[in-house]
Order: structure tokens, then sequence, then C-alpha cells
């Protein structure tokens, strides 16, 4: 099983970097990302700690729509890992 969640989290990682457009110096946002979506679709609970990715996270999606951090916590809490909603919403918040 280990294996086998390994290659899933590591393609999924893959996808996520093709779809963000190949960007370097990600990747350990990218691979906790791809490990939280296959733990979702395999119904494991999401551990409800905050990691210093997450508020990178949660500061560049601030900065780079030009919302308050607090509007994109609450975006990221509400759309899960869906990024283009995300960045819809954001957008819509600015």
């Amino acid at each position: 099983m280990g294996d086998t969640r390994h290659e899933k989290i590591q393609q999924r990682a893959y996808e996520i970097w093709e779809r963000e457009g190949g960007v370097h110096g990600v990747d350990q946002r990218q691979w906790l990302q791809a490990e939280s979506e296959i733990d979702r679709e395999e119904g494991l609970p999401k551990p409800r700690e905050i990691s210093s990715t997450d508020v990178l996270t949660v500061e560049a999606l601030a900065m780079r729509t030009g919302i308050t951090a607090e509007q994109a916590q609450d975006l990221l809490d509400r759309l899960g890992n869906d990024r283009a909603a995300i960045e819809e919403a954001a957008r819509s918040l600015a």
C-alpha cells in the first residue's frame, strides 16, 4: 500500500507541477497538495495542524490576488485544493 500511495502522490504532484506551468522551487507545496488530495479521495482525515507551507500558500494567494490573509485563509478552508475556484473567488473579492 505504501508504495502505491507514494506513486499516486508522485503522479499527482507532477500533474500539479504541469498545471501550474512547470515552475520550479515549489515542489514541497505541490507534494503536500497532492498528498492532501489523494488522502481526501481515499477518505483519510485531513490533519488540522497548519504547516509553514500552508501559511506560505495563504500569504502567496493574498499577495497574488490583492486580498487579505484572512480572506485567503477563508477561501482555502472553504474550497480546499480547487485552485481554479480559489483563484476566481479571490479575484472577485479584490
